[in-house]
């Protein structure tokens, strides 16, 4: 048995998905500031990584899910047709196991190790995968509530993130939340923007809801998607007085601008959004908002 299909077939190289969850960390600890003089740094590490490992073995364990369920629809598409699953390359029952070992094994450890919250979390996280993927749902099929049920995944994370270190009786803000999900939802229909564009008349084959989908209505979509984000952020920074993530607007607000530009002038790139970070310049700007954050967290303080 060859190995080299299944490592392909789960896809590990996007574990960077999952690092989304340190954002919900990250905003634990700056809107509860006293929680991070209680947390030892070599705690913090064990748990974040740990959290970490959980979060990328859901997320593996529904690529799977995915990897199954799509094959028929994957042999329309140029690049995606030559995934292992479709090309028969590994055995479907095995690659269940695996789906069945990650899941159980993720699970279980979130159960005893953690929170109540965060294996709720966790397992809403596999959930939505199911949901997303599998009939008699499958959202995936229905224009918008793809991208809507998609994005899902990233206040998951958050919420991954913030619990693994907060008690679960504390919710973070759910403007936070809402900003988040819409960003998300933003890059999503960004990515069926591309899609409909690269595959042209192959797009409702491979994807059904790309049927009901047009130019005009894609871009309605993103663009309501960054006025949302924008709603719920400026509620968040203003309903914490946070001044300095109120300047970051601006630069965020360039930064949606350069990935309407690429989405509209490269077609394809916005299908994997982890292809954007080989773009120096978009990466250059990315580390700039990067920094800008970790300087309004230092800066800012909640309510002041």
């Amino acid at each position: 048995m060859k190995i080299k299909p299944y490592i392909r077939g789960i896809r590990l190289e996007r574990w960077p998905r999952s690092l989304a969850i340190f954002a919900g960390t990250i905003a634990y600890f700056f809107l509860f500031p006293n929680a991070l003089e209680l947390t030892s740094f070599s705690h913090f590490i064990k748990i974040s990584l740990l959290a970490f490992a959980l979060t990328w073995g859901i997320s593996t364990a529904n690529y799977i899910v995915n990897e199954i369920v799509d094959a028929p629809f994957d042999i329309y598409h140029p690049t995606k047709r030559h995934r292992p699953y479709v090309k028969g390359e590994v055995h479907p029952l095995l690659f269940l196991f695996l789906h069945v070992i990650l899941t159980v094994g993720c699970l279980l450890t979130a159960y005893y190790l953690f929170s109540w919250a965060f294996f709720l979390s966790l397992l809403l996280l596999l959930l939505a995968g199911f949901i997303y993927n599998i009939r008699p749902i499958r959202t995936k099929d229905v224009p918008f509530l793809d991208s809507v049920s998609e994005s899902a995944n990233n206040p998951i994370r958050f919420l991954i993130g913030w619990y693994a270190f907060a008690p679960s009786s504390k919710w973070p803000p759910l403007t936070l939340l809402m900003a988040w999900w819409a960003f998300g939802n933003f890059l999503m229909i960004a990515k069926r923007l591309s899609e409909f564009r690269f595959l042209k008349d192959k797009a409702s084959l491979y994807r059904a809801s790309l049927k009901k989908y047009t130019k005009t209505n894609l871009l309605a979509g993103m663009i309501s998607s960054v006025g949302l984000f924008y709603l719920f952020y400026i509620i968040f920074a203003l309903q914490y007085q946070l001044e300095s993530f109120l300047a970051l607007g601006v630069i965020l607000l360039i930064f949606i601008g350069v990935i309407f530009r690429k989405t509209l002038q490269e077609k394809e790139v916005m299908e994997e959004p982890e292809r954007l970070v080989k773009d120096k310049r978009f990466l250059f700007l990315l580390l700039i908002i990067l920094i800008g954050f970790i300087f309004a967290v230092l800066l800012d303080q909640v309510g002041s």
